[in-house]
């Protein structure tokens, strides 16, 4: 059986299994002792709702609860994720599913239980996890969405749901400026999931202005995009694992580290690997590193250590 990164759909087989749920019960959303209702950045979803989400899961990341609202356990992660969604201020939308009243949403989602969450980037869902869980364990399944968010170029905020407009004028945001030409057209790209073109548009930018941050970031997730693209994931571990000095393995299984999120993972392979390669590994090692730096961040913390690293490596 192949090991390919998957690129799943959200179809209609499958049904969630909602018998014995004979559990203590809660009182329904947004009264007392209950889950809150929706609105801020959590929306239910309907029959009616379903398929513009899922359309918009290409501009921001939507994050979705199948779930029983009027369970006790059900409630109680509905309640969490709800304030967690306030908290990342549109980071994300969180999308509410009652699996009783819309069987057939929930259904598309391929569960066999609930509560179950699962993300939808890019129309795709991805499956974090089913039953209750911690807040920091929850916390940091958001995280790992929101980097494989970024990886993938879904980079915007969802709006705040049912909002009648802003209470005074001090709290009008200002609207969002529209990207240069050559980024929407690299966005468009990416949208229609032509990576070739989307990397030219880049390219094309950054020759017109060497300093454009975001171009070099942008190119650097649309590469680390290509390389990925239907990679057996086994398959490649094994020819690293079998060879532990050839660069060119272990850049590969890097990659897939990277495009899932394990970022520390990612630099240790090859921040471990300098020390002993050639001139012509250390390069291409250099090179990726410093790929891997704009794809992440070069705030985040963990490029700041692993840069500090590269200099001592190579100097």
């Amino acid at each position: 059986m192949s090991n390919s990164t998957p690129e799943p759909s959200i179809s209609t087989r499958g049904a969630v299994d909602l018998s014995a749920l004979n559990r203590t019960q809660s009182p329904p959303p947004g009264e007392p002792g209950g889950a809150p209702s929706a609105g801020g950045y959590v929306l239910d979803l309907t029959d009616t709702n379903f398929q513009q989400v899922v359309h918009d899961s290409t501009t921001y990341p939507v994050v979705v609860l199948l779930w029983i609202p009027t369970d006790q356990a059900n409630a109680e992660l509905g309640a969490l994720l709800g304030r967690l969604a306030d908290e990342y201020a549109g980071r994300f939308l969180l999308g509410r599913v009652d699996a009783q009243e819309y069987p057939q949403i929930a259904a598309a989602f391929q569960v066999q239980g609930v509560p179950t969450v699962v993300a939808v980037l890019q129309g795709q869902p991805l499956p974090l996890f089913a039953g209750a869980a911690p807040e920091d364990q929850v916390r940091g399944v958001l995280d790992q969405v929101l980097a494989a968010a970024e990886q993938n170029g879904v980079t915007g905020r969802a709006p705040a749901q049912g909002a009648e407009g802003p209470a005074s004028p001090g709290e009008v945001e200002p609207a969002e400026e529209p990207l240069p030409p050559l980024h929407q057209e690299a966005y468009d790209a990416i949208q229609r999931d032509d990576l070739d073109t989307a990397a030219a548009a880049y390219e094309r930018a950054i020759k017109q202005d060497p300093r454009d941050a975001d171009a070099v970031a942008g190119l650097a997730q649309v590469r680390l995009m290509q390389r990925t693209r239907g990679a057996d994931l086994q398959a490649v571990r094994t020819v690293a694992a079998d060879a532990p000095a050839d660069v060119d393995a272990q850049l590969a299984v890097a990659d897939l580290d990277l495009f899932g999120g394990k970022v520390d993972d990612a630099f240790a392979r090859l921040l471990e690997l300098l020390p002993d390669a050639d001139a012509d590994g250390k390069e291409k090692l250099r090179v990726r590193l410093l790929e891997y730096f704009e794809v992440v961040g070069p705030t985040d913390p963990r490029v700041v250590k692993a840069r500090q690293r590269l200099a001592i490596s190579l100097y």
